[in-house]
């Protein structure tokens, strides 16, 4: 009885002590995962260009700015990136684990021939090259440390494939690919690295990019999933994150962690089409 009980205690405190960064951090995934991060106990740093969201939910969540603050960051300058690191380590002495967030997808419905080039490499220098910035510069001041937590944010669109724009599909399975290289390089100072592939999620990028109210997109999302009865949310991705940060996977490093409901599991082509033959 009594270990439950500590075991309850210390839940509270899964972070206690910790300093992230969270790039993308002022609306959806980010948002969600930086307020939970405080209620667990850590010091976040907010970063995004979003200045007065971002601002917004630093002062929301803590006013005085001693749990949790906003920078300005565009990931895909890396002066901002190392700013960002340079910042926090001079506000809060260290930094324990960076998450990669920040993410745009495209315009969805473009056949190949119709891509437009700047729009493309515009969603691999944010979602990719912004991703390994972030954690080129977290790698940085994590070495000496000899520790450390670098996360990224994927999408079930690293596995699964015909469903997201193809500047998106490939910048999430480049996110997987980095994730597994850092991995193994960094594994020798203690740094693990790992990322996790969600859902769908009408969060205000999904729901920009399909042109569609959000409340529309759950009921979508909802009516394609596999797993009934229940429904994706930012904050079951915050858990996650909460998770890979935590002492709690303190042997997990080159996971693809998939939050889907296990419909990456499935191909409905077939049974969708047949029900279709029969209208």
């Amino acid at each position: 009885m009594s270990t439950s009980h500590g075991t309850l205690l210390s839940n509270s405190n899964r972070l206690h002590g910790k300093v992230a960064i969270i790039t993308g951090g002022a609306t959806g995934i980010g948002e969600s995962t930086a307020r939970l991060f405080v209620r667990y106990g850590a010091k976040v740093v907010i970063a995004d260009i979003q200045d007065d969201l971002g601002q917004s939910v630093s002062k929301d969540v803590d006013p005085t700015g001693q749990a949790i603050s906003y920078v300005h960051c565009d990931v895909t300058k890396e002066a901002d990136l190392e700013n960002l690191v340079d910042s926090t380590i001079e506000k809060h002495g260290k930094l324990d684990i960076m998450y990669n967030n920040a993410g745009v997808v495209g315009t969805f419905g473009r056949s190949t021939v119709d891509t437009d080039f700047e729009e493309f490499k515009r969603v691999i220098d944010v979602n990719v090259l912004g991703s390994f910035l972030g954690a080129k510069h977290a790698a940085r001041v994590m070495i000496p440390a000899k520790k450390g937590c670098i996360l990224f944010t994927s999408s079930v669109a690293s596995v699964i494939a015909g469903e997201t724009p193809h500047a998106y599909t490939t910048s999430k399975h480049a996110i997987v690919g980095l994730t597994k290289n850092l991995c193994v390089e960094l594994g020798q100072y203690g740094i693990r690295v790992n990322c996790i592939s969600p859902f769908a999620l009408a969060t205000p990028l999904l729901t920009n990019a399909v042109n569609m109210e959000a409340s529309t997109l759950e009921a979508a999302i909802y009516k394609s999933a596999v797993l009934k009865g229940t429904f994706i949310t930012t904050e079951d991705i915050a858990e996650a994150a909460v998770y890979l940060s935590s002492d709690e996977s303190k042997y997990v490093s080159g996971l693809n962690l998939v939050v889907d409901g296990g419909y990456a599991t499935t191909n409905p082509t077939f049974s969708t089409s047949m029900q279709a033959s029969l209208k």
